[in-house]
């Protein structure tokens, strides 16, 4: 090897891994992207300038060791960049894989700015990571020292992961409590597996599971346990229930069959095509696109993640309609090529004002072309109502991805002293996730409102440290 295997990105271009062909991908549910081979892991790595100031890890919400673990990939220490990588990320190869690197660390890289094209750091990322596994690097969880304390973390997704996975290595027994049958929340339910192999997620949940972590499924907390009780039975206490409150849509028809949620919509099509599930909603066809006219509402990337199942279940056309244009929309760029390639129709700058229905189901979106307008508090143009140019969108199935609201814990759980902001997420310190309850903490998206799985993986493990400070401050005081 070379004396200077850095620096390449002058004489080596930027070459992502193999994209399966539209027509191929279209009919599976299986990653779009194939896996790096060693040595173009290892040259696509060398692409890194290393320089003195990586935006790439200041823009990475877990600061991740970005020039070191592509410097070991580079020189072939594989071992030692999973090493790197995994003291940062407690899920790697699944930031690898969903993070939106092209607003995060790669959008940020120096020699993307100098026009030589952003090293491919979450490809190689999730290649070392899937090394990793491969050659059982990865280990079970194994604390130096068991501690008495219990910490009860309500919500399996990213955030409460994160968590358990911090608190379970430091010795502190945990219990995850979930309303699904699987861990993982929006990794298991929310995202497809286009996107992201179900295998990955639940390999991670088996090595928890290993580790000492227990699981409490299909519970639903403030029905099937109380919050109190929870309180009562661990030392902390840690929500993480994420956001799942679909917004709505108004309008005339809006009641029309036909008109369904995104998340229902997605979970039906991943119980589904991913676990084999039995879904009568699915096989009735209510949550199935196939053979239909489907139009998803939306522009974010659960609208993305709904048109492209849609393409893959057989769906006759899909169109998205987004009331901005295509350089203001919140979904990934790259996402949105994959989905145009795959047949996916998009019509920017239109809004819904209600629907068409027929017998009681719904047969149009009774569309608005809007054009932008002056910038709203955001900064953002908002769009405006072009009068007279409004039409109808045919539609057998009108799926909504408007994003996601809290829901209202306080009263659901039947908790007093809760506080919450007037947009009905938690009041939580910033970095350590104390509420305004002793000993309760919470981290993602119930705190932030809908975010990206890498801010709650983050959240996670900075309140991991913050319960672990609570604990051995209770211990310090019981002793005295």
């Amino acid at each position: 090897m070379a004396k200077q295997p850095m620096l390449k990105f002058v004489s080596t271009p930027r070459d992502m891994p193999q994209k399966r062909g539209a027509e191929e991908r279209r009919q599976d549910f299986d990653e779009i992207y194939a896996e790096y081979a060693a040595e173009k892991a290892a040259e696509q790595a060398a692409r890194c300038s290393q320089c003195g100031v990586p935006y790439c890890q200041s823009h990475c919400p877990l600061h991740n060791n970005i020039p070191d673990w592509l410097r070991l990939t580079a020189t072939g220490r594989l071992q030692e960049a999973y090493e790197v990588s995994q003291a940062t990320n407690t899920f790697p190869e699944i930031c690898g894989r969903i993070c939106p690197q092209d607003r995060l660390c790669e959008g940020n890289c120096v020699i993307e700015q100098s026009g030589h094209g952003t090293v491919t750091i979450g490809a190689v990322e999730k290649y070392i990571t899937d090394t990793a596994w491969d050659e059982g690097w990865v280990k079970p969880i194994k604390p130096a020292q068991e501690r008495p304390e219990s910490v009860g973390i309500i919500g399996a997704g990213p955030g409460g992961l994160a968590a358990a996975d911090m608190l379970r290595r430091a010795g502190v027994q945990v219990t995850v409590y979930d309303r699904y049958d699987r861990a993982g929340g929006l990794l298991t339910y929310g995202i497809p597996g286009f996107k992201l192999e179900k295998d990955v997620v639940m390999r991670r949940n088996d090595q928890l599971a290993q580790g000492g972590v227990e699981f409490v499924m299909n519970c639903n907390v403030g029905e099937d346990i109380g919050f109190e009780e929870i309180r009562a039975k661990h030392d902390a206490v840690l929500i993480a229930t994420g956001v799942y409150q679909s917004r709505d849509l108004g309008g005339p028809g809006a009641g029309a069959q036909g008109i369904v949620k995104a998340l229902d919509y997605l979970t039906a099509s991943n119980r589904a095509a991913n676990f084999g599930d039995s879904v009568p909603a699915y096989e009735s066809g209510e949550l199935n696109a196939s053979g239909k006219k489907v139009v998803v509402i939306g522009g974010g990337d659960t609208a993305m993640d709904c048109v492209r199942t849609a393409i893959r279940q057989g769906a006759e056309s899909v169109k998205c309609l987004y009331r901005r244009d295509r350089a203001n929309m919140p979904g990934s760029q790259r996402e949105v090529q994959n989905a145009e390639e795959e047949g996916v129709q998009f019509e920017w700058l239109t809004a819904p004002k209600g629907f068409t229905e027929n017998d009681g189901k719904v047969a149009g979106v009774m569309v608005q072309k809007m054009r932008l307008g002056a910038p709203d508090a955001t900064g953002r143009q908002s769009p405006e109502a072009i009068e007279g140019a409004d039409y109808v969108e045919e539609a057998d199935l009108v799926i909504k991805a408007l994003g996601f609201e809290p829901e209202e814990l306080p009263k659901l759980w039947g908790v007093d002293g809760l506080e919450v902001t007037r947009w009905g997420t938690i009041k939580a310190e910033f970095t350590t996730g104390k509420t305004s309850l002793d000993g309760v903490f919470a981290v993602g998206d119930i705190v932030r409102g809908a975010s990206l799985v890498v801010w709650a993986i983050r959240d996670g493990r900075d309140a991991s440290e913050a319960i672990l400070d609570y604990l051995n401050q209770s211990a310090a005081v019981a002793a005295e």
